[in-house]
């Protein structure tokens, strides 16, 4: 086991170098005309593919690097790039992870290379958890799963909201309820395979950032999978169910249901792009103050100014530490015993919003215009604090585990 350190290998370093290059050359010339029109940036994912930054190796290798810092120091240059083309690049992962986080070694060897495809035919993929009535309240899904024993296949039936690649994905990770007497915990994962009849693509909503990245609703109707579609297989979910039924009343062992499963494994990656995003607007800034003059100085001799950016690079600098130590305990088998990664996620987000506005404050004008980036940082830091658990939802996580009590 590696032991915590802030100081990056020379292999790390390289890696870094190298996906900072393909932001800084390839994502940001390209991203305000992605964001203008709002669609998929498949030339810029291609790119990304021909070099292998999109590609199950390349994030196979991050998500393995015995430090745990490959991952959200990855996560932090391709955001610093562009949130919305770096969460085209990288939405796939959350369903890889679903997989990787639920399925046998099986189905991680049969889905998830089909999920990234290959430089010359890319293709994405999209996990499904969200409804219209089940955001934060994973245990109103509505979305049903029934197994059909006589054809060992399951029959789902239901909407999915807010899916990244949601409708356009080659392969679908949707999670259903299989038994909604138990609510949460009676939840299950299933691969949808490409085109299996019954899938369709819902609205796509226009959103207020993250532009370039598609979100639309997913419907399912009488979607039916073969039985090894459903992650995990039936018998180790079988237990999971027997086990989650004998402890249902009496408080004892918690047993996770997949979507939580996933979203614990992300969270310190969500709090890694937020702090790409922070450190983007406050870079834009500090560059900003030292070049602009305003009664014949720049504008950073203002203590008013000079004092805001020191505060942004302070609260960049320790939402990364919060982020890279949530990193390192996962890989380190550590438990989470405060929340470590909602808290991660939680500050990260939190400082992506307030350092965006800072530079737009600083930017003054300019800053209010599509003509300086900062404007576009500013409304995809909005996103951060929403999904994958609410700023709010991360708190009550954080309370309930510091406490062990069942707060409301």
């Amino acid at each position: 086991m590696a032991e915590f350190t802030m100081e990056l290998n020379d292999e790390q370093k390289e890696v870094r170098d190298w996906v900072h290059g393909f932001a800084a050359d390839v994502m940001r010339p390209a991203a305000a005309e992605w964001d203008e029109r709002e669609e998929t940036p498949w030339p810029v994912i291609q790119e990304a593919a021909k070099i292998g930054l999109y590609s199950l190796d390349f994030y196979a290798q991050q998500f393995f690097d015995p430090t745990g810092l490959g991952l959200p120091m990855s996560m932090e240059e391709l955001f610093w790039g562009d949130a919305g083309i770096g969460l085209s690049i990288v939405g796939t992962g959350l369903a890889a992870v679903g997989v990787l986080a639920n399925g046998t070694e099986e189905q991680i060897g049969t889905w998830v290379p089909q999920m990234y495809g290959d430089p010359a035919d890319v293709k994405v993929a999209a996990f499904c958890s969200s409804e219209p009535d089940a955001g934060s309240d994973v245990a109103a899904m509505r979305t049903r799963a029934v197994y059909d024993e006589a054809k060992d296949e399951w029959v789902l039936n239901g909407t999915k909201t807010w899916a990244t690649n949601g409708g356009i994905a080659n392969v679908h990770v949707v999670v259903a309820a299989v038994d909604p007497d138990l609510g949460s915990k009676g939840h299950a994962s299933f691969i949808i395979p490409p085109n299996t009849p019954g899938l369709s693509q819902g609205q796509k909503f226009k959103k207020h950032g993250i532009r370039a990245s598609h979100t639309a609703e997913v419907v399912l109707d009488s979607v039916r999978v073969p039985g090894h579609c459903l992650l995990g297989g039936k018998e180790k979910l079988d237990e999971r169910l027997a086990r989650a039924r004998e402890k249902a009343n009496n408080g004892g062992e918690r047993v996770k249901n997949a979507a939580m499963a996933t979203f614990e494994a992300s969270r310190p990656a969500v709090g890694a792009m937020a702090v790409g995003t922070a450190r983007a607007a406050y870079e834009e800034a500090l560059e900003y103050a030292k070049t602009r003059s305003q009664f014949g100085r720049p504008i950073i001799d203002n203590q008013g100014v000079a004092f805001q950016l020191a505060d942004m690079r302070t609260q960049i600098d320790a939402a990364r530490l919060l982020v890279w130590r949530a990193s390192w305990m996962a890989v380190a088998g550590k438990p989470f015993t405060s929340a470590e990664g909602s808290m991660s996620k939680l500050f990260a987000s939190e400082v992506a919003k307030k350092v965006t506005a800072q530079a737009v404050q600083i930017l003054g004008g300019n800053g209010f215009t599509r003509e300086y980036p900062v404007e576009r940082m500013h409304r995809d830091a909005a996103i951060y604090t929403i999904f994958e658990g609410t700023s709010e939802i991360q708190r009550l996580v954080i309370a309930r585990t510091i406490s062990g009590m069942p707060i409301r």
